[in-house]
């Protein structure tokens, strides 16, 4: 079997609208859905923050579940592909279902329904897509330098269809409501991930007769969870995912209060995503070059950098929205290295982890880059509900108090620049790419 055979260009751009579909939910839940329970379901603010946090315990347990079911998952068509063609049907009933709070039901039963229908969608479905889908990576190619194009094809992806949804969301909720725009976002949602997992194939099994079971010497649970823990750049993975998620969450959940309150213009909403996610396209395309010049790494610096740069001059912006829209362009392209980069890094870190500890394990460390997006989207978005309560925000009134206004505004800027920090002391720590001429080495030596 040749390992480093590449993938070809159409595969990729079908990998790449795949994970693009995942990312419709994540730009409903990180950007609307907050702003759905508290103005059109009428819920309270705390006590969805709350949701949103108490739901990311159940998250970390359900990631590294599936991540062991991926790793011991054995079928004709792969370990993680099966995984990801359930996922798009499931996508589409866990958005329609996300959005449909039955606004006649009292303040607890609305609760309740919000809390099964979050927990199904983002605790659930958005696992099984997420570790499948990023599992998929390793496991589609090992020629390093594939991998890096095969992820800025799915960071592209995930950008543009982003961009694109989150465009469109506003002005389809103002025209039809979110009755059919829910329906709407999760069938395109649903089909691009169900035609990536139809499509995209496993290098183990393409092109040969799969086994119907495990081979003898594959590692059991009980061998990769020990070596995956013991594994630093697992944990860095999942602290950059975190931290980054909860800095882009909580920017695009403030950012819907931002335009409606602080600018007064909510159709800004729209500006402002082109504004946050075009450049971040831009310069993903420049990864594989970057990456192979310098490293992953230098990449993600020059990110972390960028991020910190755009949301100072946001919060030196006030209400000049030429210069805010300086400050989120800035931020975009620091944000796009962070959102697609540690995504590239998952093949390094589990060839680290078999070099190292003698244990393969795509699923288990997959699961590092979905805990972290989860816990950082739902801490995030939690954060803009408890900033709001706190500062006693009204979606009944139609004009807000001086201390609601100041606090949603530093809570879209100079709050990112704060995390814009804490990332780019993790990323200096993430040095996995020294050991790959040492891994390249021993595995050329062993063969």
């Amino acid at each position: 079997m040749n390992n480093n055979k590449k993938v070809p260009l159409w595969r990729k751009t079908v990998y790449g609208l795949g994970t693009g579909g995942g990312n419709i939910f994540s730009q409903i839940g990180s950007a609307f859905l907050l702003s759905y329970y508290t103005d059109t379901a009428l819920m309270g603010a705390a006590a969805i923050g709350t949701m949103f946090v108490v739901c990311r315990v159940f998250d970390g347990v359900s990631d590294l579940l599936m991540g062991a079911v991926v790793d011991s998952t054995h079928t004709k068509w792969g370990k993680a592909r099966p995984w990801l063609i359930l996922s798009g049907p499931l996508t589409f009933l866990g958005i329609v279902l996300l959005m449909h709070v039955p606004v006649s039901m009292g303040a607890s039963a609305k609760l309740v329904y919000a809390y099964c229908t979050y927990i199904f969608m983002s605790v659930i479905v958005y696992t099984i897509f997420g570790i499948a889908n990023t599992a998929m990576l390793p496991l589609m190619t090992r020629d390093p330098d594939d991998s890096t194009l095969l992820a800025t094809f799915s960071a592209v992806g995930n950008n543009v269809i982003g961009l694109i949804a989150g465009s469109a969301i506003t002005p389809l909720v103002l025209y039809f409501g979110w009755h059919w725009a829910s329906i709407f976002l999760g069938l395109i949602a649903g089909v691009l991930i169900l035609i990536s997992g139809l499509v995209n194939k496993e290098i183990d099994f393409e092109g040969e007769a799969a086994a119907d079971g495990p081979k003898a010497d594959e590692p059991t649970l009980r061998q990769q969870f020990p070596s995956v823990m013991k594994n630093r750049y697992f944990w860095l993975l999942l602290l950059i995912g975190v931290f980054s998620l909860l800095m882009n969450a909580n920017a695009i959940a403030a950012q819907t209060y931002y335009c409606s309150v602080v600018l007064n213009n909510p159709m800004f909403m729209s500006t402002l995503i082109v504004a946050g996610q075009a450049p971040g396209i831009v310069i993903l395309l420049a990864m594989p070059a970057i990456s192979s010049r310098w490293s992953k790494q230098f990449f993600l610096e020059i990110g972390a950098v960028l991020l910190i740069i755009g949301f100072v001059i946001c919060g030196l912006a006030g209400t000049n929205t030429t210069l805010v829209i300086i400050g989120v362009l800035i931020r975009s392209l620091g944000a796009g290295p962070l959102l697609s980069a540690v995504f590239a890094l998952v093949p390094d870190v589990v060839e680290y982890g078999n070099w190292k500890y003698g244990v393969r394990s795509e699923g288990l460390i997959s699961s590092a880059q979905s805990i972290g997006s989860k816990i950082g989207m739902g801490f995030g978005s939690g954060m803009t509900a408890w900033v709001l309560a706190a500062a006693g925000y009204d979606a009944t009134l139609e004009v807000q108090s001086a201390a609601t206004v100041s606090a949603i505004q530093f809570d879209y800027t100079y709050m990112g620049a704060i995390f814009g920090v804490i990332i780019l002391v993790l990323v200096l720590l993430t040095n996995v790419e020294k050991y790959r001429p040492q891994i390249e080495a021993d595995m050329a030596a062993k063969q």
